[in-house]
């Protein structure tokens, strides 16, 4: 580059006014091209059994410095394993993530790694030096959302950049418009709390305490703000700490190579293990009921292709996005959703680094829910990135199930939806507080081909998260879990093998000047998650709530009255004078009050098959555990058994079943038949539907008079603020009677 040039080039970098994601790193979510480093360590380290060594010693490091993360961070998400450790290459690539904690983190964390070497490695006025630390949480830098914060910190070896290192927590409170840091009232990206592109925030090895202190100054929890930073800071120096041991044993060439090695050999073998898969596409649609704000029918439209050594997950069609409300996720989201589900559902025996999607492509709308524009809010993008990552697992399961060679069983879509509790205010300690219960953690698992799915078992983004303990939950918060971790009776996804069932939970405010509960989840109306083959999804989940009473001084005088499970709470209605009511699981914070009872279900995975296939005596084991009713036995799974001895009729129940087959032949009819009698040229007038209907190429916005072609600029979606909805229909009720009067 001629002298000219670079002085041009350095006006206009000086120049620049603002320095937003950068598309060239945001939409390659492939590794890096070797680097001389690389080239030459290389050449010089190549033994595999070497490597290997290297490589499981430095695997123990990132699952050490994730246990210190666990067991030191402040926030919920570090207490019960909604976090990670890892370490990357110099370039930014994720070569290697702790056994445990979330994927989708790290395998985000490329992004604003990238960013830094990019622009502020160079730059006079930032720099990247040994000692520095660097946070981000802005989700369009490379975060799965704003709650998430993630610590990254260079590596040097003799004053040479060699590696990164990188730890993330979920810290919930970000100073959000609503606490929790997980705003479903959001309507514009400003109101989703912080916002922090990657910046340095130490410096020889020491937090700038200007920095903490605006920080803490941004959010509900500066107690927790401070702690969770210095943790990750420590997580991230031994995370260092073992790859300097690794190099004075094993010398610079070693480590380096086989930080790249692991991406290449992943790469390498996910190649060579789709060219098994047979040749062809799947295809999934499934639906959200909402935003959170209003009820609507979402799509997520989907279409896997497997050519060759590629494969193709193709999202056009999908609902457009929402210019106002917060249901919105970012592409690189979803991507890092779809690593989790190769690393952990198809390819478990995998190493857990970027490489596994090097050969995926997506194919994405503009201006759809999953690449909307800038300004378009994403705190709730869970609500789309979950559905959109249970369409790919049905589709991808599909293509499982023909390939000989597995590296795990084919499984039903695990359940997807937040069915837990945010919330808010001052604890009995006296603390400002802001966060999220742990019991997002127990999603039901899907069923196997061979196996009924796994009770209440982990989160499809961390398969080795925990639960939490209610009762050290209770010594920090002020509100009770009266019902925890109780399986609910029925609440499972049927099949040959059910799925995993959720539990349910009944909790209370007890003893605070003020505090608040929300809900953050779809799923009330449209099932979230479907069966596979020929298996029954999940049902629908309420917030079921009881006003009007204080439970805890009403059990003093009389606890026979309290009931131990939602269903026997609401039918039963045991407090005479409470107001019993059912909502959608979407609420949005408000104040409670003492003693009322907020109640929900933890979701269960799909079912996998028919269930009349189902063996009678799984059936009747599922009955004795109480998993069953005597209603569900009969009407789903056609089991006749004598209530008193629960022993099964085989005869009347082979009868049953047959009887059931018949009938479904009665009814049945070709396909052509079918779209003749049930297919309509468009969505119904009468429904706020979202999406594509039957041509991707066509989108429709809310009614079929609102259509457009996918892509389309300029036919936003704008939501009407649901109070205003609501004044309006009041106004015209009282107008209607003041007229009949």
């Amino acid at each position: 580059m001629s002298i000219e040039n670079t002085n041009v080039s350095e006006f206009l970098q000086d120049a620049t006014l603002f320095l937003a994601p950068d598309p060239e790193i945001m939409n390659n979510h492939g590794f890096a091209p070797r680097t001389p480093l690389e080239e030459r360590c290389m050449a010089k380290e190549s033994d595999p059994a070497r490597l290997e060594i290297v490589r499981e010693r430095l695997m123990a490091g990132a699952n050490e410095s994730f246990e210190m993360l666990e067991n030191m961070g402040a926030a919920p998400g570090a207490k019960w394993g909604d976090c990670v450790s890892a370490m990357f290459t110099a370039a930014g690539d994720l070569s290697l993530a702790s056994t445990g904690g979330v994927v989708i983190f790290v395998n985000l964390v490329q992004y604003p790694i990238k960013f830094i070497n990019k622009y502020w490695a160079k730059d006079p006025s930032v720099g990247i030096r040994e000692g520095d630390a660097f946070l981000v949480n802005d989700a369009h830098y490379g975060q799965a959302h704003n709650t998430d914060q993630s610590l990254m910190m260079p590596v040097f070896w003799e004053g040479e950049h060699v590696a990164w290192v990188g730890a993330t927590v979920h810290e919930g409170e970000n100073g959000a418009i609503e606490p929790g840091g997980m705003p479903s009232i959001a309507e514009q990206v400003w109101d989703e709390g912080l916002r922090m592109p990657p910046f340095r925030v130490a410096e020889n090895y020491r937090l700038r305490r200007d920095i903490v202190t605006f920080l803490q100054n941004s959010v509900r929890e500066p107690k927790l703000q401070y702690a969770d930073m210095k943790v990750k800071m420590y997580t991230c120096r031994r995370l260092e700490q073992r790859l300097h041991e690794a190099i004075r044993e094993f010398g610079l060439e070693a480590v380096v190579s086989c930080l790249r090695r692991n991406l290449e050999d992943t790469d390498a073998e996910v190649r060579r293990r789709l060219m098994e898969w047979p040749e062809g596409t799947t295809r999934h649609s499934w639906w959200t009921d909402g935003t959170l704000r209003e009820n609507a029918l979402i799509k997520i439209n989907l279409a896997v292709t497997k050519k060759g050594e590629t494969l193709t997950f193709d999202y056009r069609g999908s609902s457009p996005e929402f210019s106002n409300r917060a249901n919105n996720t970012l592409d690189i989201t979803l991507k890092g959703m779809l690593s989790q589900l190769m690393l952990a559902y198809v390819w478990p025996d995998l190493p857990r680094n970027q490489a596994v999607l090097n050969s995926v492509k997506f194919l994405f709308d503009e201006h759809s829910i999953m690449r909307p524009a800038p300004s378009a809010p994403i705190s709730q993008c869970m609500m789309s990135v979950f559905t959109s990552w249970s369409v790919a697992q049905v589709s991808v399961m599909k293509f499982l199930y023909g390939v000989p060679g597995k590296y795990t069983r084919v499984i039903a879509p695990w359940y997807c939806m937040i069915n837990t509790f945010l919330f808010g205010g001052i604890t009995q300690h006296g603390e400002m507080v802001g966060n999220v219960c742990a019991d997002i953690n127990g999603m039901g698992g899907g069923a196997l081909a061979d196996r009924d799915g796994q009770h209440s078992c982990a989160p499809i983004f961390a398969t080795m998260a925990d639960l939490g303990e209610q009762e050290f939950m209770e010594e920090e918060m002020p509100f009770v879990q009266l019902v925890s971790k109780k399986l609910m009776r029925d609440n499972q996804g049927f099949g040959r093998q059910r799925g995993g069932m959720g539990y349910q939970m009944m909790l209370a405010l007890r003893d605070s000047p003020a505090w608040g509960f929300m809900l953050t989840a779809i799923g009330s109306k449209f099932p979230n998650v479907p069966g596979l083959f020929g298996g029954y999804g999940c049902p629908t989940y309420p917030l079921a709530r009881v006003r009007g009473v204080d439970v805890f001084e009403a059990m003093k005088t009389d606890p026979g009255r309290f009931r131990f499970s939602i269903a026997e709470m609401m039918n039963e209605r045991p407090f005479e004078d409470a107001e019993y009511s059912t909502h959608p699981m979407s609420l949005p914070y408000a104040l409670a009050s003492r003693g009322e009872l907020y109640m929900i279900a933890q979701g269960t995975g799909g079912g996998f098959g028919d269930p009349l296939e189902r063996d009678p005596a799984d059936v009747m084991r599922d009955y004795e555990e109480d998993l069953i009713s005597p209603d569900v036995a009969w009407r789903i799974y056609r089991v006749v058994f004598d209530p008193q001895t629960r022993i099964v009729d085989e005869a009347a129940t082979a009868e049953a079943r047959d009887a059931v087959r018949k009938e479904r032949l009665a009814g049945a009819m070709s396909y052509d038949a079918f779209c003749a009698r049930h297919v309509t040229p468009e969505p119904p007038a009468d429904l706020p539907y979202y999406g594509s209907w039957r041509d991707p190429k066509t989108i429709y916005g809310g009614s079929p008079d609102h259509c457009f072609p996918a892509g389309h600029a300029n036919a936003p979606v704008v939501m009407p603020n649901p109070m205003q909805v609501k004044i309006e229909a009041l106004e015209k009720q009282i107008a209607e009677l003041k007229g009949a009067a």
